[in-house]
């Protein structure tokens, strides 16, 4: 069962949040595309085939879409919730330009930073300025993530699966190519080149993802977070978020509305604070 909660509708675009229960492996019937948009993952796996060929969406990887494609989806893991921007033709060609096509793109955490900012500002109220100034944002940020083989394709999935799912292997490049049975070299180059960035990097932005759900669900802890995210240290989490994201951890508590102390670093004497 899939339900839509429109969140914006604004005569240049719509942002709906689509909540999917479906838990089937088969391809649903193709469903025509009648609009230029987005769609970018918020909880959930799902895979969809048209155009631009199959892909696996999930945090890390959205689509864009245009007239005149069928879509087809399977939800092989279960229910999902994605964020659909629907826009029009004119706000596509200024932003996305004629010569782009539709297909998978690479959601790095800057891009889901700003997923996250629009759907605050979509629900605001403020569609001509607050939600148009994210939306923009968000539309000139994706770029189309390059095309693999079928056998590398199913590859980076299943590292993309491993890694993002925390199993052990997904620590480090040799023991992830092992579980997966392919050569290092093999896995790091079909990485790099179908998602668009190196697996190490992409590893970073799923935890600096999860340091973001922490973080919006008001997570006290620098310390305890960065121990639970396989950090070597806080020090090492404010690091990585800042290079990803341009914000300290603190900063994004201030940003996501958050403005809880950080208990770590606080000094506790006597039962007292």
């Amino acid at each position: 069962m899939r339900t839509a909660e429109l969140l914006a509708d604004h005569p240049e675009f719509a942002i709906r949040v689509v909540r999917c229960r479906d838990d089937h492996r088969g391809w649903s019937a193709a469903e025509p595309v009648t609009g230029f948009g987005m769609v970018l993952v918020r909880t959930g796996v799902f895979r969809r085939t048209g155009r631009a060929g199959e892909l696996l969406a999930d945090r890390a990887v959205g689509y864009l879409s245009m007239p005149g494609d069928e879509a087809r989806f399977a939800h092989p893991v279960g229910g999902d919730v994605c964020t659909s921007v629907q826009i029009s033709a004119g706000v596509w060609e200024d932003m996305r330009g004629g010569a782009t096509v539709p297909g998978a793109v690479y959601v790095d955490a800057r891009l889901e930073l700003e997923h996250r900012l629009l759907l605050r500002a979509a629900r605001s109220g403020d569609l001509d300025h607050a939600a148009a100034e994210r939306l923009v944002r968000l539309l000139a940020e994706p770029a189309a993530a390059g095309p693999a083989p079928i056998g590398d394709r199913r590859t980076v999935q299943a590292a993309r699966e491993a890694v993002t799912a925390g199993h052990p292997a997904a620590a480090g490049l040799l023991p992830l190519a092992r579980l997966l049975g392919v050569s290092p070299y093999r896995l790091s180059r079909s990485f790099q080149r179908q998602v668009g960035v190196p697996l190490t990097r992409f590893r970073n932005r799923v935890r600096v993802a999860a340091a973001l759900d922490r973080l919006e669900q008001g997570e006290p802890s620098l310390a305890r977070l960065a121990a639970d995210l396989g950090f070597a240290d806080q020090a090492h989490l404010t690091r990585t978020v800042r290079t990803h994201l341009g914000y300290t951890p603190g900063g994004l508590r201030r940003l996501l509305g958050h403005h809880r102390r950080d208990t770590s670093s606080m000094c506790h004497n006597g039962g007292t604070i």
